[in-house]
Parts: C-alpha cells; structure tokens; sequence
C-alpha cells in the first residue's frame, strides 16, 4: 500500500474556526469527521489533527492526515464528501509518499 498526506486548506486558521464554533456546531462537525472516520478506517494511517500558527503566516493549511491506498484514484475517491469540504472555502491537497533511494 502507498502512504498518502492528506492536507485540508481553508481561508481561516483552525484556531479561527474553532474559537468562532458554538459548542452545537463543534460537536455537529465531529461527528461528521467521526462518521468519515469510521467508515474510512482500513485507509486510515493518521486521522491527523488541526494545525496552528507555523512559520510561514500565509499558509493556508489547517489541518492534516495520513492515509493509504493502492493510487491516488482510491485516496481520492476515500475524500469523497469528506467533512472538511463543509468548511467555507476548504480544499483538500493530496501528496504521495515516495521510497527513499538506497533505504
């Protein structure tokens, strides 16, 4: 199996979003991420988690996973109505793993 980052973007940090979350739409979007997770489990290396400040202040990732799958064609059919596609302005970027030469 190959190993896939799963980068979730957005125009607001998480720290944004989750401080303007009321608890009802905190929990709502735990359990969409919940429902997601569950029936995604066997691709599921990192569920991840959200990102805070970093270095570089323009970023626009909030959040990360790590997954696995055959190809780039299953990982992205397994983010498929994937909760964070939900958040206002959220996208998803997908990266490959590849083998370290001579390791």
């Amino acid at each position: 199996m190959k190993k896939f980052l799963v980068l979730y973007k957005a125009p607001a940090s998480a720290m944004e979003q989750m401080a303007k979350a009321t608890p009802e739409q905190s929990k709502a979007g735990m359990d969409l991420w919940m429902k997601w997770k569950n029936a995604n489990d066997k691709a599921i290396v990192d569920l991840g988690m959200p990102l805070g400040n970093g270095t570089d202040p323009k970023s626009d990732i909030v959040g990360y996973s790590i997954l696995q799958g055959d190809s780039m064609k299953s990982i992205k059919k397994t983010l498929d109505n994937h909760p964070h596609l939900h958040t206002k302005g959220g996208s998803i970027s997908v990266l490959e793993f590849l083998p370290m030469p001579g390791m």
